[in-house]
């Protein structure tokens, strides 16, 4: 039996490989502290749970889900972006329903990309980009994001060529795996050079609730223009801790939303509607639970940056999401070498950078999903094993 080139050439996906090299480590015996994969260690709130726990005992919620997402789903949706982003959205024609917004990011290139078609990707960034575009038939073009332009796409870097031909570029900021925050400066560039050359804008948010200063991070569908070039992705994963719950949506121009809600009709059933009335519950509720996952992400990020300082690694907290990125030492070669080193040495684990793009080599990934004393063990187990000394 021969498998399908398209499956030939793609790679194992990168988390599913973490997680069985950590599965391995703890059946031989390992006590693993992983600040691997980005989950959630804290419960979904208890009030979204009797949501669904009400809507799953309700009969009408099992029979097949309407396939772009119950109408209320929507509009819950769409009234969220006008309190949070001051968006106006038609629930009818401009929000669509995903099972996880990582399964629209994933089914989204099938809609415009066609063999040989150009897409441009970030790099570092979110591994299904790549994959998405490539099991569509396209080419990737990769954008580096570096740390002397705060991780923001270096748009004038791009050449003519590259900006004619493509036909997607791929965005996601609060950023996966940098942290960085977009500027509306920024999105304002995107817009025009999308506007001028016919790009289609694939906006990744599903980190908009998680940061850890004031400034709260935009979406690109308030910048002017860009709902005619753009779609943008959303989820309840990691703003409500409800990462296995796989309820997402997407928003933007008309169009766009069509032509995934056409993929989606063929290929899946839609969202459970007790998960999407949980999910409605989630987005038009008081708004404490979200805060307080935010305060413990920032006392877990304090700690963190400040118990590794006092190791001797130069490392720099971030402003949102619940990563950091973090610059291998001097003494190694890169994030590959020092991760299996630390994870040998200590138990500890930090996913490598090269996992995202050759621009991560030089890097770690460390998610703030922790608790306090395991936290703790885990910077003693450093200190012991003499790792920064």
């Amino acid at each position: 039996m021969q498998q399908a080139d398209r499956i030939k050439n793609l790679p194992p996906y990168f988390f599913a490989e973490i997680d069985k090299m950590i599965n391995r480590a703890k059946a031989e015996g390992v006590d693993v502290i992983s600040f691997g994969i980005g989950d959630p260690d804290q419960p979904t709130p208890e009030h979204i749970v009797a949501s669904m726990v009400e809507a799953v005992r309700d009969p009408s919620t099992h029979s097949y889900p309407s396939y772009e997402g119950l109408y209320s789903y929507r509009k819950a949706v769409a009234d969220w972006y006008q309190e949070r982003f001051a968006v106006e959205l038609d629930p009818e024609k401009e929000v669509v329903s995903l099972i996880g917004s990582k399964e629209g990011i994933a089914h989204f290139p099938f809609c415009y990309i066609n063999e040989g078609d150009l897409a441009l990707i970030p790099d570092p960034g979110y591994p299904v980009y790549k994959t998405a575009v490539l099991l569509a038939g396209g080419q990737v073009e990769t954008l580096p994001l570096k740390k002397e332009n705060n991780f923001l796409v270096e748009l004038d870097n791009i050449s003519k060529e590259s900006l004619e031909r493509a036909k997607l570029l791929y965005l996601n900021y609060p950023n996966n795996p940098t942290a960085a925050l977009a500027t509306r400066e920024f999105f304002q560039k995107v817009v025009k050079l999308a506007d001028r050359y016919d790009i289609i804008v694939a906006h990744d948010s599903a980190y908009s609730e998680v940061y850890l200063e004031e400034e709260k991070p935009l979406s690109f569908l308030e910048i002017e223009g860009a709902r005619e070039v753009g779609i943008e992705f959303g989820s309840l994963s990691k703003s409500f801790n409800m990462t296995g719950w796989r309820c997402g949506w997407a928003v933007g121009k008309e169009e766009l939303i069509e032509s995934l809600g056409r993929i989606k009709t063929n290929i899946d059933s839609g969202i459970f509607e007790a998960v999407q009335k949980a999910g409605i519950t989630a987005l038009t509720s008081e708004k404490t639970a979200a805060a307080e996952m935010r305060s413990l992400y920032r006392k877990r990020r304090d700690r963190l940056v400040t118990g590794l300082k006092e190791l001797g690694w130069e490392v720099s907290p971030n402003q949102a999401s619940f990563y950091i990125w973090a610059e291998v030492p001097s003494a190694y070669q890169n994030g590959e070498e020092f991760s299996r080193k630390v994870f040998q040495e200590t138990g500890v684990f930090f996913t490598p950078g090269i996992g995202y793009g050759q621009q991560g080599d030089k890097y770690v990934r460390l998610a703030l999903t922790v608790s306090r004393e395991r936290t703790e063990e885990a910077l003693e187990r450093l200190a012991e094993g003499g790792i920064f000394s």
